[in-house]
């Protein structure tokens, strides 16, 4: 994606036939002089310098205590224990035992292939009735795994290991084993492992307790890929929340709540989609890169295409296009994907976000409330087996929230004139200089300022989240919005300057948008010349006049109801997470310096086991 300046335009050619582009030189590659890797002369430098700060770290003297212990360890044992080196040399060590396995032939530390038969959870619930001591040998059990944590007690060793969410015990005997020598098979392997496991179910016996554990008895396990690295301790976790977004693969490994959140996030996002499919609609995706970026009153990203020479913009809303394919006659079409607006970004704002938007011919604002009210009430019995949910803040506010129908309706302009006990001016002259001299002198009287530039509009928007938002818990349609906030919306059959639009706030956030869609193409082209207007006086946010739509609306839009839906926050409303980050896989983030990412090293130095 382009940042904001300009694209630097291609030289006119001077010949009829363009020359063909040469291809880019293929990137220097550099031996590591410890592992023996071919890498980039970036990745080079980064590992010197840790193994610098290593050397100089291990240089330090260390308390006498320490000392000793350390050495009295390291002169019974002929090396250092791999639980005392630091990340940084472990992860050479751990190169080089990989690389000697490679050299050995006896084993692939990179198998193509490991059948597996079972998944762990249906071994967890088809043999959770083992009572203790007991095992099914007739039952050959595959699987492949992931060791969290291990144990050695000579000829018996421990893995507790995890795959799918799921935790098991691997119980391993000499006497049991198959294949390789016992010795063979396990010595190599360390916690992080991707392990295979050939085994049966059984229940150990322990004498400490009555219970024992359901296990996997191994007669063989097979290293199928290594982990290069140390992993954070069990104990302390991965708590860094820099650390986790960056690396969100470490974050999966070690946090299951992680887990947790992406899979009822594509749990919403599958409701979503079944709901509209069982009620005829139709799913389509349109461009994701438009000529002018219209569709919502939001600042876009901008890009460029070469071989058509032109500027492109990344698109805010997939509105007009949605409504274009209802004027060519698909009544009922709705599409779930990425939106993305170069904007800040904060708890709940992230510049690519995830929306649903649907659009229906014959349905107006008021069935579009009563239809919101069954496809969000039912998405969060669905989910979470209630119709309450209690939502977190940042400060560690608790928000219990109920999403049982019927919702509260609250009308815009009257609460406005409630809240701050003044009159407003008609509703159908708030497009005047007038008017938006009233506004400005309102924010004088109550003593509250508006972020530049002043307009209508933005002074209305910003009375609203003030005195109307911020009091919605529970799910609050806000409706009757004045048409200079809603250029694509119809104006309201009963109230001049109004239009038939909600909004849906919850925990004083919009989850939700809708309007009985503007249809007539004059009225849509006087309104995006208004909307030109706010954008000459400064507001980068205001849509163009976009003729390619205009003119679709001229062939005929069926009275329609339209419906946009924030899918990122409903699934932190529905997961307790306060922040959006929590919810994408991988958010935006800022550019990481090499002193940075030398930080977030040294963060998760802090963090393994030492």
């Amino acid at each position: 994606m382009a940042s904001e300046q300009e694209p630097q335009q291609p030289a006119a050619a001077s010949a009829p036939e363009a020359p063909q582009p040469q291809a880019e030189p293929a990137q220097k590659l550099y031996d590591d002089p410890v592992t023996g890797e071919k890498i980039s002369k970036t990745e080079l430098k980064r590992r010197t310098k840790q193994r610098e700060k290593a050397q100089a770290k291990a240089a330090a003297p260390k308390p006498a205590a320490q000392a000793a212990k350390t050495a009295a360890k390291t002169a019974a044992e002929g090396t250092q224990p791999e639980d005392e080196l630091n990340p940084n040399q472990y992860f050479e060590l751990r190169c080089k035992q990989i690389d000697n396995l490679r050299g050995s032939r006896n084993i692939n530390p990179y198998p193509h292939k490991f059948h597996v038969n079972t998944k762990l959870a249906d071994f967890v619930s088809t043999h959770e009735d083992i009572e203790s001591g007991n095992s099914r040998r007739d039952v050959e059990i595959r699987v492949g795994l992931r060791i969290m944590a291990q144990r050695t007690y000579g000829a018996l060793r421990f893995y507790d290991c995890k795959a799918e969410g799921v935790s098991v015990q691997v119980m391993c005997e000499a006497k049991e084993a198959t294949g390789l020598p016992f010795a063979e098979q396990h010595d190599h392997l360390r916690r992080g492992d991707w392990i295979g496991v050939v085994g049966f179910p059984g229940r150990t016996k322990p004498k400490s307790r009555d219970v024992g554990e359901l296990s996997i008895f191994a007669r063989e396990v097979v290293l199928l890929t290594p982990c290069l690295h140390q992993l954070p301790s069990s104990h302390f976790g991965l708590k860094d929340k820099e650390q986790r977004y960056r690396q969100r693969y470490l974050d999966l490994i070690l946090n299951d709540t992680t887990r947790a959140t992406f899979i009822r996030r594509s749990k919403i996002i599958g409701y979503l989609r079944q709901f509209l499919n069982d009620r005829d609609f139709l799913e389509v995706q349109t461009p994701m890169m438009n000529k002018i970026a219209g569709g919502a009153a939001a600042r876009p990203f901008k890009t460029y295409h070469n071989d058509l020479n032109m500027d492109l913009f990344m698109r805010v809303a997939p509105e007009l296009y949605l409504k274009q394919l209802v004027v060519g006659g698909l009544e009922r079409v709705y599409e779930i994907g990425r939106q993305f607006r170069n904007e800040d970004i904060d708890l709940t704002h992230n510049p690519e976000f995830t929306t649903l938007e649907f659009y229906c011919a014959f349905f107006d604002v008021n069935d579009l409330m009563d239809f919101t009210e069954e496809m969000i009430s039912g998405l969060v019995k669905s989910v979470t087996g209630s119709y309450k949910t209690v939502y977190h803040t940042q400060d560690g506010t608790a928000h219990h929230v109920n999403w049982e129908p019927p919702w509260p309706r609250i009308d815009m302009i009257p609460a406005l004139e409630e809240a701050t006990g003044t009159t407003f001016p008609p509703a159908d002259q708030f497009h005047t200089d007038e008017s938006l001299e009233f506004f400005i002198k309102l924010l004088e009287k109550i003593n509250m300022t508006c972020s530049p530039p002043l307009t209508t509009s933005r002074i209305i928007d910003k009375l609203t989240g003030e005195f109307i938002e911020s009091r919605c818990i529970s799910p609050t349609f806000i409706k009757g919005h004045p048409m200079v906030m809603s250029p694509l919306a119809k104006a309201d059959r009963a109230r001049p300057g109004l239009c038939e639009r909600f909004e849906v706030f919850t925990c004083t956030k919009e989850i939700a948008n809708a309007y009985t869609e503007l249809n007539d193409p004059i009225d849509q082209r006087a309104r995006f010349l208004e909307q030109a207007k706010d954008k000459d006086k400064g507001d980068l946010e205001a849509q163009l006049i976009d003729e390619t739509f205009c003119q679709a609306l001229e062939y005929g839009l069926p009275p329609t109801g339209g419906f946009g839906l924030g899918i990122d926050r409903m699934v932190m409303f529905l997961t307790d997470q306060y922040s959006i980050k929590e919810v994408l896989t991988f958010p935006l983030m800022k550019d990481v310096s090499e002193t940075t990412a030398q930080d977030i090293s040294d963060s998760l130095a802090k963090t393994t086991v030492n």
